[in-house]
């Protein structure tokens, strides 16, 4: 599975954004995603959970982002495509912004969990 993210950018204090993550591959490894996530790093901090949404659509949001944060997710055949949508942003909500999904992957030996990441896309959020 391969993660591209795209969206980010500058914006004023309260304004919105919209970040879009497109997980790519063949259609048994799509199929194997478990759930997506936004997670953040803000700079000079650790990287932190913003939402996740799970294949069969149940969300979860950092208390910091809930009431301003929507995650949702299409799918088809051979891709997903994993959107958040931002509003009301803070200068506080500024960092990298990484898009993952959680695999499972499964051989004649078993399962194997397995997390990617997109390579992330910068938020900045001025005051």
């Amino acid at each position: 599975v391969q993660l591209l993210e795209s969206g980010g950018g500058s914006v004023q204090s309260g304004g919105s954004l919209g970040l879009s993550c497109v997980a790519a591959g063949t259609p048994g490894s799509v199929d194997s995603i478990q759930a997506m996530g936004w997670y953040r790093q803000p700079p000079g901090k650790e990287r932190e959970l913003v939402a996740t949404i799970t294949s069969v659509g149940a969300t979860n949001y950092a208390d910091s982002v809930k009431g301003r944060f929507t995650i949702t997710i299409s799918r088809d055949i051979s891709k997903n495509t994993m959107y958040l949508q931002m509003t009301s942003l803070k200068p506080e909500d500024s960092g990298v912004y990484y898009c993952s999904a959680h695999v499972i992957v499964t051989t004649i030996e078993g399962s194997t969990p397995i997390d990617h990441w997109g390579k992330g896309t910068l938020v900045t959020v001025a005051s």
